[in-house]
C-alpha cells in the first residue's frame, strides 16, 4: 500500500499529514519525520528538491557492503538496514536518511516497528522533538520486537524438544528443527546488520551526542540478543544431535531383531536343507519317525539358540 507520512509540528502539537503538499504550508524546521511506504517516483522526486536528499534504489538500499549500508556526508546520514518482518520471515530493506533534523525512512512494506514508533511519539511528544530522536525510537521498537522473536524462537525450540521425547521419530521433527535454524539465523543476521549500523552512527559526527548514550545501550542490547541467538541455535544443533541418535538406535535395534531372528532360524534351516537333498544314500529317508525326528531337531535348536541368547542378554 502506497503511503507517504509527514510528522511536523505546530503550535507545540505533533501533527501528521499523508499529503506531500503539506510541505509547502510548514517550516521545514517543524518537520519531524517523513515516512514512504511504497511511493511512487513522482512524490520521491519532489522530496529529493525539497530536502536536497538522494533517496536510493531498492537494490542500492540492498547492498550489503558496508560502504553501501552506511554512508556520511557534510550534512547527511544514510544508513540502510534490513527489518525483519515476523510474519512471514522476511527480511524488508529500510533506508534511513536524516539531515536538519529530519528522518527520512524508506521502505516497501507495513512493518509493526514503525507503527509501534508512531504510537510512542504521540503518546510523548516533549521526548521526540526531530527526526534523530525519531530514529533512536525506531531502532529500540525493533530492537525490543526482535527480542520478542529470541523468545518466540526459544519457546518453539523448547516445545520441540518435548516433542522430540514423546512423539515418534519421523522426518517432520528434522525439517521442524532445519526450519527454526534457518528462522534463528535470519534473526542473528539481522541483529548483526543493525549492530554494524548503529556502530558507525556512534562514530559520527553528525549526531547529536546527547542522544549517543541512548544508542550505546542499543548497541549492548544488541550484543546481548545476539549471544541469546547463539545459545538458541546451538540448542538446535543439540536437538538435532539428539534426535539423529535416536533415529539410529531406533534403527539399531530393527536391525538387531533381524539378526537375532535370522540367527534363530539359522540352525532350523541348516537341518531342513540338509534333509531336502533327498539322496538315495541317505538312510534317514527310510527312517519311520525322520519326520517327526527332524521336526523335533529344528524345534530345539530354535530353542536352545533362544535360550543361549537370554542367557548373554543379548535380549
Amino acid at each position: 500500500m502506497s503511503e507517504i507520512r509527514i510528522f511536523y509540528s505546530d503550535d507545540n502539537r505533533l501533527k501528521m499529514s499523508r499529503s506531500i503538499d503539506i510541505l509547502e504550508k510548514i517550516s521545514m524546521k517543524n518537520i519531524l519525520w517523513i515516512d514512504l511506504n511504497d511511493v511512487t517516483l513522482d512524490v520521491e522526486s519532489k522530496l529529493e528538491q525539497f530536502l536536497k536528499i538522494y533517496i536510493q534504489e531498492e537494490e542500492e538500499i540492498e547492498e550489503i557492503e558496508i560502504s553501501s549500508r552506511y554512508i556520511e556526508t557534510e550534512d547527511t546520514i544514510v544508513a540502510n538496514s534490513n527489518f525483519l518482518i515476523a510474519e512471514t520471515a522476511e527480511q524488508e530493506p529500510i533506508s534511513f536518511i536524516l539531515k536538519n533534523n529530519i528522518l527520512v525512512s524508506v521502505r516497501s512494506a507495513e512493518l509493526k516497528s514503525f507503527n509501534e514508533t508512531t504510537r510512542k511519539i504521540f503518546a510523548n511528544t516533549k521526548n521526540y522533538i526531530n527526526g534523530f530522536q525519531v530514529f533512536c525510537a525506531i531502532i529500540e521498537t525493533r530492537v525490543e520486537l526482535d527480542a520478542d522473536m529470541i523468545e518466540d524462537l526459544a519457546l518453539e525450540v523448547t516445545a520441540l524438544s518435548k516433542k522430540l521425547v514423546t512423539s515418534n521419530l519421523d522426518e517432520n521433527i528434522l525439517l521442524e528443527i532445519k526450519n527454526l535454524q534457518e528462522k534463528s539465523m535470519l534473526i542473528r543476521e539481522n541483529i548483526v546488520d543493525k549492530q554494524r549500523v548503529v556502530s558507525s552512527i556512534l562514530r559520527s559526527e553528525l549526531f547529536p551526542a546527547e542522544l549517543k548514550p541512548k544508542l550505546t545501550i542499543v548497541v549492548k542490547d544488541i550484543n546481548s540478543l545476539y549471544e541469546h541467538t547463539r545459545f538458541g541455535f546451538e540448542r538446535l544443533e543439540y536437538l538435532q544431535d539428539t534426535f539423529l541418535g535416536l533415529l539410529n538406535i531406533e534403527q539399531n535395534k530393527i536391525i538387531k531383531i533381524f539378526t537375532i531372528v535370522t540367527v534363530i532360524f539359522m540352525p532350523p534351516t541348516l537341518i531342513a536343507t540338509i534333509y531336502g537333498m533327498n539322496f538315495d544314500i541317505m538312510p534317514e529317508l527310510h527312517w519311520r519317525w525322520g519326520y517327526l525326528l527332524s521336526v523335533l531337531a529344528m524345534v530345539l535348536s530354535s530353542g536352545f539358540t533362544l535360550w543361549y541368547f537370554r542367557k548373554k542378554k543379548w535380549l
